[in-house]
This record gives structure tokens, sequence and C-alpha cells, in this order.
């Protein structure tokens, strides 16, 4: 990435607190975990500032929700993420509160560490915020330099911002785990569970730019939606049996099961035998796990489970992976390439003003959306 951007160096800029440090910051807030109305607008959060040499402050213009934003105002995966947090146990205290939802970001960089020279203060970018780290729903917010990519020429800050966090896990699943790529995907059989939602719209996508046939599982609905997305097959898991239906077409190479629950007792029968194909499902038991038996136990209780279903689906002939959101500003680059030469683009359910963040989140939490509910945090696009 330094040298894709050598030309575009600033002046290296060390770390200082200026007086935006004292700023009070708008933003959206929780104080506990609950539902809704733990919800909280202030204007007193503190202004972030750059701790470490490669990070950059960037002024958001526009976030978007994801399910994981629902889940962690309920408090789902708070010990891991406590963990992650403060992994030495420096601090005696919980420390996660007033804590910031909200994990895309599409805006422009505001301020530089020392060791960052492939962004300059002006740029417009986008990225997706670990979820152990303060949120999105604010008007600035920090981040590493290696989760920051330049925003894609083509969209605006509110379609950009629907983007990085479902992009990340689909690519993270698709190809860091399952090991597809533009080079050996193409002519493949791919079956992708819950084609519909953020990430499943993101896959079909992104596997039909790289060649491969899309077979979408979605509600008759959204079919019309999924197939303009480069479906191939669409199948309405309302109008039958969904495991007989499925059984009546092709073997696949690649299953992506963005549902989990029921289906992968059966799913994994649908892949080809001892041809290296691969069920990749991004619903899994890690957090829940730790939350329930803390970190300790929750660890190798998943250790286990997964290693027993690994070996187990092996000797049947096929691989079983476990995939989550992985934060890469270098996959974002490539990701940005494609939306710039129009193979993928954002789907967008509804934009939302800043002052309406709640009315967001029963938006999301009603489910049954098409595509992403996107906050305009300014009214300058």
């Amino acid at each position: 990435r330094a040298l894709r951007w050598a030309g575009r160096r600033p002046r290296a800029r060390g770390l200082r607190a200026s007086p935006r440090a004292w700023r009070a910051l708008p933003s959206w807030v929780i104080d506990r975990y609950g539902s809704n109305e733990v919800l909280r607008f202030t204007r007193d959060m503190v202004f972030p500032v750059i701790h470490f040499p490669n990070e950059v402050i960037i002024r958001v213009h526009a976030a978007s929700l994801n399910p994981i934003d629902l889940s962690m105002r309920s408090g789902y995966g708070a010990t891991a993420l406590n963990m992650k947090r403060d992994p030495l146990k420096l601090k005696t205290e919980e420390t996660e509160f007033p804590l910031t939802l909200g994990r895309d970001v599409s805006g422009v960089v505001m301020e530089c560490g020392l060791s960052v020279s492939y962004f300059k203060p002006g740029d417009e970018v986008w990225a997706a915020i670990p979820p152990w780290k303060q949120g999105t729903l604010s008007e600035f917010v920090v981040a590493s330099g290696n989760e920051v990519s330049f925003k894609p020429k083509c969209l605006s800050h509110i379609e950009a911002a629907a983007l990085p966090y479902v992009g990340l896990t689909a690519w993270s699943a698709l190809n860091q785990v399952g090991g597809l790529n533009k080079s050996n995907c193409s002519g493949k059989r791919v079956l992708i569970l819950g084609a519909s939602g953020g990430v499943g719209t993101f896959a079909v996508q992104l596997v039909k730019a790289w060649g491969a046939h899309v077979t979408a599982v979605c509600s008759h609905d959204a079919s019309t939606l999924v197939k303009k997305l480069g479906a191939d097959d669409v199948i309405d898991y309302k109008s039958g049996n969904l495991e007989e239906q499925l059984k009546t077409l092709p073997l696949f190479d690649f299953i992506l099961d963005n549902v989990g629950g029921s289906t992968e007792k059966w799913a994994l029968d649908l892949l080809k035998k001892w041809s290296g194909a691969t069920y990749v499902t991004l619903v899994t038991p890690f957090l829940i796990n730790m939350d329930k038996l803390g970190v300790a136990d929750g660890m190798l209780q998943t250790g286990v489970t997964v290693g027993s279903k690994t070996l187990k689906h092996l000797l049947k002939g096929v691989h079983y992976r476990w995939a989550f959101f992985m934060p890469s500003g270098p996959s974002l680059d490539e990701i940005a390439e494609l939306v710039d030469s129009g193979k993928i683009q954002p789907v967008i359910d509804e934009v939302f003003s800043f002052s309406e963040v709640p009315k967001a989140f029963l938006k999301l939490e009603g489910g049954h959306a098409r595509g992403k509910t996107v906050i305009n945090v300014i009214s300058r696009q």
C-alpha cells in the first residue's frame, strides 16, 4: 500500500493534542446494555485523540447499522470484547461505557499519526471499525491506518457507508477462510443461504464478479433484487421444504451460510464429496460461549466444537469452516476497485438522519430489510 500511494505522501505528522481535543463531541452512546431505550444522544463525548502513530481521525459523513450493533446493544460478546479492550486487566472496573456503537464509516481524514504515510488530511476514506473500539455513530472516530482505505470514487458517502462491514465479513468468509478468488472461482457452483441481507447481497455480487455460478436462497419478495445482483438461480425458502428443493439441483463446490440453525444439519450434504468443496458459516457460538462460560472455558468449548465438527465432515469428504469479520484496509482496497469497475454496488434499504438513530435501530430490529440501514451523520454530502 505504501508503494501504491508513494506519490501521495504528506509531510510526517506527529502526535498532537490540538484545541479540538477539548471540544464536546455529538455522539449516540449507551451507558448499559438493554433494548432501544438505552440509546442516548450526548454532546459531551471527549473529542478523540491519536494515541498510536499508525492512527487517523476521521470526520464521519455517514455510518450504517449492522446486526452486530443490535447484539452489542444487548450485551452480546461483552466478555470477549472487554478482554480485547483490556487484555492485561490493568483497570479494575468495566471501562466500555459510555459505548458508541456503529461499525461502518465513510468520511474525511482530519488528522494522521506519525507513521501514517499513505493518507493525509482531506482524503475521502471508508473503513469498518472493529467492535472492541468506539464506534461510528459520532461526529469523529479514530481508526488504525491499516483499517482504512480510500473511498470508491464513484460512490457518495451515503452509498459508501453501506459496504465496509458486510463487505469485509463476506471477504473473510469467501476469500480468507474459503479460499475463493478471481483466479479459481470461475465455473464453480456457489450456494448462498440468506442472500438478501447485507452480507448476502455483497457475497452474491462478489462471487459472480469472480465468475461463479450463484444459487441464492431468500424469500420471494427479495428474488427480484437478488437476481438483479447477479444470482443465476433463486430459491424461495418459503415455497416449500428448502432442503428438498436444493437436493434437486446439482451439487455445490462452496456454501456460504448466513442463516445457521438447522441449516447446518443438512447443508453439507449438498457439497461435492472429495473435491475440496467447502462449507463456511458466519453463525458461530464463539462469543456466546465466552459470555456464558467465561474466557477460558468459553475458548476451550469453542475449540472442542469447531475441532470435532471439522474432523467429522473431513472424514465425509468436505471442509467445514467458521468465519468472522476481519478489519482490513488492503481488502477494502480490492473491494473499492470492484466497486469503481461497476462489479459491486451498495444495496441500501433506508437512510436516516443522525437525530433518528433510535428509529434506525428499530427498523433494523424489525428485520426483513433489503439492504443496509444508513445514517446520514452530517448533511453536507
